[in-house]
């Protein structure tokens, strides 16, 4: 335990709370699976059944079918309310058709007209199965849209209606069923909680068998995807049992499709605390999502990353687990790869990796991972160098001093001193970290190493970002010379002046005490006046 709150107080930075950290990692996660997926992962809209070859078949042969391409909302409330099965089913292809092509007005206005107790009547007549398809297809168009939309089906009593058509012999309306519950599963925790005290997840997985076809498994993977994915609260841990070996399954098929949403399952699972990490650890699935990070296919790998970065973000035991499923030996060619937004995700777990014990850190070396990790410092975008800032930090917290020094021999401290320019302040705050780091005396090359980063321009970058915007910067670059002065300038200046000590140093160490004096006192005093001039800003939250 002790071991693990330690790693954990090292995480992305030693000073800060680590479940604060987490909440905003989770919270970019989630941004992110909306930028990334936003047609796709949470709500579909447009719908094609693998169960029904051509999904006009149901519409193409009708009577109505140039009535129903230009039918007005009146038109559908009509016949929706008709008493005649042919003008039912014809208002339910208008209003699925218009939903369809139109947004949140349409979905509005044929709520405000009274028809989804319609709709959700008609689910139940087993008589009339292309009423009930259309129906069905209807409402899911309809939960497709916002929370308030998807609030309006849920309050008309459609989850369990779904849940029935579940069984229905006709796979077009179960899976258009199976569709439904996943845009209402993809909506948040409060609806998700809602199909599960209705036992959706039980009837969901009865649909999966040997002779389901692909696309209705594809549709299967990603509605239990959307159960997984909610956060606040998690999804009940036996739940997550009942889930898992579909899961599982689902993780060694040969169909991108149905990968992608089983890893992005578990990258939700494993999203969380080492107790739900283990959950995931313990199918014995890391092998397999290693394997998964050489797919072709981005839509794969990506979500098969964010699940292994996820479990490294673990105790030190659920890391090791990783590496030695061969892990490190995949990192590089991800650190190098094409796309910035795996890079970015690559570093992440470097970073992680990095802020394991000196035995994980020598592996990373061992595996040659701190050349691309500088590669990444001198010229990724500007999010995967913040992940590699993160993780050169991490490295000079918890490693040795030799592999401190083979970090410096690898380019890293003149590449993170080039990035104090960068207008980040987090990440000018977390170099500033890690030169201290690099320059306190455990390492034993003090002197070395500040005579360095004074050859890079170390000093004079540090020295202007005394005149930073940001207060928190601006005292970090004043105290860190101060430091500096202190302990390697100050009292050898004194004791060359005396000509203990040659020349060259003298010169050297007087450039310190002109950074000192000519900066601490005056930059410092200005600053302060400043602060006490118009008021000390209050505590800002970590973004």
């Amino acid at each position: 335990m002790a071991c693990t709150e330690a790693r954990l107080s090292r995480f992305k930075n030693k000073f800060r709370d680590p479940a604060k950290l987490r909440e905003k990692r989770i919270a970019m996660c989630v941004k992110l699976r909306k930028d990334q997926k936003n047609e796709h992962i949470m709500k579909r809209r447009k719908i094609t059944l693998s169960s029904l070859p051509d999904e006009e078949a149901l519409s193409d042969d009708s009577p109505f079918k140039e009535q129903i391409s230009c039918a007005s909302i009146e038109d559908i409330v009509r016949d929706v309310n008709s008493d005649c099965i042919l003008l039912q089913i014809r208002g339910c292809q208008a209003a699925r058709k218009l939903l369809s092509v139109e947004r949140d007005s349409s979905i509005n206005e044929i709520i405000i007209a009274g028809l989804l107790s319609r709709f959700v009547a008609f689910l139940s007549m087993e008589d009339e199965p292309t009423l009930q398809f259309e129906a069905a297809w209807a409402l899911t168009n309809v939960t497709s849209g916002t929370s308030w939309h998807t609030k309006q089906v849920v309050d008309h009593g459609a989850v369990p209606a779904f849940i029935a058509l579940l069984s229905s012999p006709m796979l077009h309306i179960s899976e258009q069923a199976v569709w439904a519950i996943g845009n209402i599963a993809g909506d948040g925790p409060v609806y998700r909680d809602v199909l599960i005290a209705c036992n959706a997840v039980p009837a969901l997985l009865a649909c999966i068998s040997p002779d389901t076809p692909l696309g209705f498994l594809h549709n299967l993977a990603w509605t239990l995807s959307n159960l997984c994915r909610s956060k606040d609260p998690y999804l009940p841990g036996s739940v997550v049992q009942q889930m898992l070996p579909s899961l599982i399954m689902f993780l060694h098929l040969s169909d991108k499709n149905i990968l992608s949403e089983a890893c992005w399952a578990f990258s939700y699972l494993s999203d969380g605390e080492n107790d739900r990490i283990e959950v995931v650890v313990r199918t014995g699935i890391i092998p397999r999502l290693i394997e998964l990070l050489n797919h072709e296919d981005t839509c794969v790998m990506a979500p098969a990353l964010r699940t292994v970065g996820n479990i490294v973000s673990g105790s030190d035991a659920q890391t090791q687990v990783v590496i030695d499923a061969g892990f490190l030996e995949v990192l590089p060619k991800l650190l190098r790869h094409s796309k910035s937004s795996v890079q970015k995700e690559a570093a992440w777990a470097l970073s992680n990796i990095a802020a394991g014990p000196s035995k994980q850190i020598q592996q990373l070396i061992n595996c040659g991972l701190f050349a691309p990790l500088v590669e990444l410092l001198r010229s990724g975008d500007f999010k995967s160098q913040r992940e590699a800032v993160w993780a050169v930090m991490n490295i000079t917290i918890g490693g040795t001093v030799d592999q401190m020094i083979f970090l410096v021999r690898t380019g890293a401290l003149e590449a993170i001193v080039h990035l104090l320019q960068v207008r980040d302040a987090k990440v000018v705050m977390v170099i500033l970290d890690t030169i201290n780091n690099l320059a306190a005396e455990k390492s034993g090359e003090t002197e070395g190493l500040c005579r360095l980063i004074e050859e890079l321009g170390g000093f004079a970058h540090i020295e202007m970002l005394q005149n930073h915007e940001n207060v928190s910067v601006c005292k970090a670059a004043i105290d860190f010379l101060f430091e500096q002065c202190r302990s390697n300038a100050i009292f050898p200046w004194l004791m060359d002046s005396l000509g203990f000590f040659s020349a060259s140093k003298l010169e050297l160490h007087l450039n310190y005490v002109h950074l000192f004096i000519a900066k601490f006192l005056a930059v410092r005093a200005q600053t302060l006046s400043s602060k006490f001039r118009n008021g000390f800003p209050a505590s800002r939250v970590c973004q």
